[in-house]
């Protein structure tokens, strides 16, 4: 029976924060840092709002600039070969972001076979129900799982921060890559470090177990 791979994008794949590390090669990275900081401080609480302005500081880009960006973030180390190994097994990679997916479907280029993300685009409006949420990523990743006829056991998740919470306390099989401390209480096995193949092959020792194989001391944080 195959396997499905979810894999949170922003801080699990890429070593901090899209907004950021995209900007950082636009030459706006100062604005765009500012404004991340301010959403994870919780001063901007509407969410369309912030696309708004991080897609400004975006409008003058090219795809080649966009192109060029992307490929000169701080990725995790061996992301490509993370991906053709699972496709050469016969089984499915998703990338499920929060960040926006015309960044996010890059790395269908990179092997990843989906990606779900928030569809805002420059140029256009944001309204709310183009979010990508955390209940999202529970939904797309249950949707999966019965298109192909596989179990919650099938899969295994990557993730480090807030928008991985509910998927991780629906799964067993998770990993938390580089996490804060409310995510490491809720994984099954944690990864510190800036080597995918490494995080992947205890997310595969993940699969190896039996179900029901689980320290008892995982708990949801207060």
């Amino acid at each position: 029976m195959t396997k499905l791979h979810v894999f949170d994008m922003d801080g699990t794949l890429l070593r901090g924060a899209a907004v950021e590390e995209i900007s950082r090669h636009l030459g706006c990275f100062e604005e765009a840092s500012a404004l991340e900081q301010s959403w994870l401080r919780g001063e901007v609480v509407d969410e369309p709002y912030f696309w708004v302005r991080v897609l400004e500081l975006w409008s003058g880009a090219s795809e080649q600039d966009l192109d060029v960006a992307f490929e000169r973030a701080p990725w995790m180390l061996q992301v490509r070969e993370v991906f053709a190994d699972i496709a050469a097994r016969g089984e499915y990679s998703v990338v499920i972001s929060q960040s926006p997916l015309f960044i996010v479907r890059r790395l269908e280029r990179w092997g990843v076979q989906a990606s779900f993300a928030t569809t805002v685009e420059r140029g256009v409006p944001c309204h709310v129900d183009q979010l990508l949420l955390a209940k999202h990523k529970v939904e797309i990743t249950l949707a999966m799982l019965s298109e192909r006829g596989l179990t919650k056991s099938d899969c295994v998740a990557y993730g480090d921060s807030s928008s991985d919470i509910e998927l991780f306390r629906v799964l067993d099989r998770t990993l938390a890559i580089n996490a804060r401390p409310f995510i490491r209480e809720l994984a099954a096995e944690t990864y510190d470090g800036d080597d995918m193949w490494r995080a992947y092959e205890i997310g595969r020792s993940l699969l190896e177990r039996p179900s029901g194989a689980w320290s008892e001391t995982r708990r949801s944080p207060a």
